[in-house]
């Protein structure tokens, strides 16, 4: 499968790389919803917003959390 981006000028779909496609090739067409695009650019926006919350002296324990918690949890010793 191919991802080509493209736009609609009011009488056809033009895409933006060039692409030669065959006779009677079937495609598969997604539109986007302009307010999703707009949405997802406000959500990019809160990126590292919850950074004040972390806690760097936790970090170096991520690693082994998960192992720490599975033994936690069964009683593996």
């Amino acid at each position: 499968m191919l991802v080509l981006s493209a736009y609609y000028d009011g009488n056809s779909v033009k895409t933006i790389d060039d692409y030669k496609f065959s006779k009677n090739q079937k495609l598969m067409i997604t539109v986007l919803d302009e307010n999703e695009i707009h949405k997802s650019s406000e959500i990019k926006v809160l990126r590292g917003s919850l950074s004040q919350y972390s806690n760097p002296q936790l970090i170096k324990k991520e690693k082994e959390a998960w192992a720490h918690a599975m033994r936690d949890k069964h009683g593996i010793r």
